[in-house]
């Protein structure tokens, strides 16, 4: 059976629960905000690398969350699925597998993107940072043309506290 959903992903054994691991999840914290801090600049020649390594922090930031959670996410369609589902965003999910299928065609069949794919499609995974004035709430943002950004439950704001160290354009 294929997983269909976040629920599925549990039944089929694709996630797996346990103990909540903050440790490992500041980890990869710090992973994602050394691995953006390595890219200087966007051309021709490493658009690829700088596009794979920004879809990379961003499953880093994904399980950050998910292990905060107690959550152990074994494969990506899930972690899409983990948006979807349990964070309600259908419009991050849409973009996230979007990009997960771009990233799919370079890693596995060497499907190269030009310039101009490769730019929109890092443009598309920035993680950024903003505050909501109302709520005073951080919220993680996978800029993408319109996209508005993720809300995130106390627990997972502490973990992104660091995150903003990162989010410059």
């Amino acid at each position: 059976m294929k997983e269909q959903n976040f629920q599925d992903c549990i039944e089929i054994g694709s996630t797996k629960k346990q103990t909540p691991d903050q440790a490992r999840a500041n980890s990869l914290i710090a992973t994602a905000k050394e691995r953006i801090s390595l890219i200087t600049k966007i051309n021709e020649k490493n658009c690829n690398f700088v596009f794979e390594d920004y879809y990379t922090s961003i499953m880093e930031m994904l399980q950050a969350i998910c292990f905060s959670k107690g959550l152990n996410v074994l494969n990506h369609i899930c972690l899409g699925y983990y948006i979807r589902d349990e964070l309600k965003r259908e419009d991050l999910y849409k973009i996230f597998d979007n990009i997960r299928f771009k990233r799919n065609s370079l890693t596995y069949y060497g499907n190269r993107m030009d310039f101009e794919t490769a730019k929109d499609a890092i443009e598309k995974t920035n993680p950024k940072t903003k505050s909501i004035s109302k709520n005073k709430l951080k919220i993680l943002r996978f800029t993408i043309s319109t996209i508005s950004g993720l809300v995130l439950d106390k627990s997972s704001r502490r973990i992104f506290n660091h995150y903003s160290l990162i989010a410059a354009e």
